[in-house]
């Protein structure tokens, strides 16, 4: 909608998308630690995936016409492998660490993309980029405070999370230089759903109704956020749109106060905050030199 719309309200619906897209997430995520332990990690995420299909079916029909090459089929399992671990993680830190927490250190997703194309992609890492991402994890250090406090498996979990979500983005900005977005994201759901099925079989609880309906209210935002996440990327560049997502941390606070009873964790706001401004800096760089590399937060979401 805003691709051929020149005027100076862009920046005004980059913001809002952006803005709606966050609480979408947030949501979603309050969603997910509102079933806590009932339903198993890799159960979750995999109903997560497979009723997301529903929402995707229209771009089916097109998707099998048009199928991969033998090279994007390998592209598309490894990511699927790579997806699948990450996510089967964050379900699992969901249920065990503070909303916040959870947050926080997903802003460590782009850090993790960074390096991956230094290493993957033969990007070459400027002092400034590499002072930012030393910056990123210093960040990383305040959140999490070990030796100061007790850190649990959901904690390496999420550091777990952000390498999986981070190889995936890598990957799907390979397989998007060939063939549509909406094919990368439909091969993804399909590859997750796939990857995680034998976890989800192996340890099955049957959902009841009402937790039916949460894992469908999961799916559905976590779709919706994706698609007004793209609305926002074509009303302005991720330069304008990525300081909006520190307000993602600041929802999250909020929710995990009045609806989890987690009392606010300054280490956790100041921490975010440093990895945000580490990560909004690295966005600029790339801009600025015309390169795309390192992703929004919202985009190495589940």
């Amino acid at each position: 909608m805003c691709m051929t719309d020149t005027s100076d309200t862009q920046p005004l619906r980059a913001i809002f998308w952006m803005l709606i897209t966050g609480f979408q997430f947030v949501t979603m995520t309050a969603l997910v630690k509102f079933l806590g332990g009932a339903i198993p990690a890799g159960e979750t995420a995999f109903l997560r995936f497979a009723l997301g299909m529903l929402f995707l079916a229209p771009v089916l029909p097109a998707l099998f016409r048009n199928l991969p090459s033998g090279p994007q089929v390998r592209l598309i399992a490894l990511r699927g492998v790579a997806h699948s671990v990450g996510v089967g993680l964050w379900f699992y830190a969901m249920a065990r660490i503070p909303l916040a927490d959870v947050t926080a250190l997903n802003y460590l997703n782009p850090i993790y993309v960074t390096l991956g194309a230094v290493m993957f992609l033969g990007e070459k890492l400027a002092l400034r980029r590499i002072l930012a991402v030393v910056v990123a994890l210093i960040g990383a250090f305040v959140i999490l405070r070990p030796g100061f406090r007790e850190l649990s498996s959901g904690h390496i979990a999420m550091l777990g999370t952000s390498l999986g979500l981070g190889a995936s983005y890598l990957i799907a900005k390979r397989l998007s230089s060939e063939m549509p977005a909406s094919h990368v994201v439909a091969w993804m759901s399909i590859a997750v759903t796939i990857g995680l099925s034998p976890l989800a079989i192996a340890h099955w609880v049957t959902p009841t109704f009402h937790q039916m309906l949460i894992l469908v209210g999961v799916a559905g935002l976590a779709t919706g956020a994706h698609y007004t996440m793209t609305l926002a990327f074509r009303c302005a560049p991720a330069t304008l749109t990525q300081p909006v997502t520190f307000l993602q941390l600041l929802w999250a606070v909020l929710i995990g106060m009045v609806f989890f009873h987690e009392p606010p964790d300054p280490y956790v706001l100041l921490g975010g905050g440093i990895i945000i401004a580490a990560v909004s800096y690295i966005t600029l760089r790339e801009a600025r030199l015309k390169r795309s590399i390192t992703p929004s937060v919202p985009a190495t979401k589940v």
